[in-house]
């Protein structure tokens, strides 16, 4: 039988009142709580190793830190977030190695029906955001839903990324677009 979180990690409609995913969020919410507070550094580092789908040795992240459950997020090695990092997780976040997001970054995965009948009634759905390798996230910018982008990428600040990219780019604006080309493997622009 497929539970509303298969259904919801595979992007399809699902109810988002449901008593598993409620108490999975309540969960989220302490865990929360608790790393938000916790002024040690390596207290909040291993929190967040034993609570985030999965992750690198070398993962940092700045209180206040938000998400809906946490474990459906992966982030690789060298992963860092400044100040305010939003990833909502209704669908998984696949972050690459050497990931470096400035303050106030929001990664979204949910998405909510047009049709104002499925909205009102609590259905959602959502999309997976994937992240490539040696990826810098200005601060502000925004990662929309179904989102992809490869290695080596830069997004400016503010930006809104509403579309995939490929690798050795630089986006910027809202919508976000190509500005430059990163010309080679050392990042030079």
């Amino acid at each position: 039988m497929t539970t509303e979180r298969d259904k919801m990690l595979a992007g399809q409609l699902y109810d988002a009142s449901d008593a598993e995913l409620k108490t999975a969020r309540k969960q989220a919410r302490e865990k929360i709580r608790n790393f938000n507070q916790e002024v040690v550094d390596t207290k909040r580092t291993e929190l967040l190793k034993s609570w985030l789908g999965s992750t690198g040795e070398n993962i940092y992240i700045e209180p206040h830190f938000a998400c809906d459950y946490g474990t459906n997020i992966h982030v690789g090695e060298n992963f860092y977030a400044n100040f305010n990092c939003t990833m909502l997780d209704v669908c998984e976040i696949r972050i690459g190695k050497n990931a470096m997001l400035g303050p106030n970054v929001q990664l979204l995965t949910p998405l909510h029906p047009l049709d104002a009948e499925e909205r009102i009634a609590g259905l959602e759905y959502g999309a997976p955001i994937t992240i490539g390798d040696n990826v810098w996230i200005g601060g502000g910018a925004i990662i929309l839903p179904g989102v992809k982008l490869g290695n080596n990428v830069v997004v400016g600040a503010g930006a809104v990324v509403t579309k995939s990219f490929g690798d050795n780019v630089v986006i910027a604006g809202n919508p976000a677009r190509v500005i430059k080309r990163i010309d080679n493997e050392m990042g030079e622009i």
